[in-house]
């Protein structure tokens, strides 16, 4: 089962690439970095849910 921190975080990189792409596009390099920063939140927050998921998965079989 997905992690619901994996789809938001997910979802947060995906738009912090579209937001670097379009900042890159304007020449916004405010924007620009305001994408990367919300890649790399939601990088970590995919990977705290993944790490979640695996917890769960090796306490559950452990039971």
């Amino acid at each position: 089962m997905v992690d619901k921190n994996e789809i938001s975080g997910g979802a947060k990189e995906l738009g912090g690439k579209v937001k670097e792409g379009l900042g890159k596009l304007v020449g916004n390099d405010s924007l620009q970095a305001e994408g990367l920063a919300d890649q790399a939140e939601g990088k970590t927050e995919k990977n705290y849910g993944k790490v979640k998921d695996a917890v769960k998965d090796t306490l559950g079989s452990k039971h």
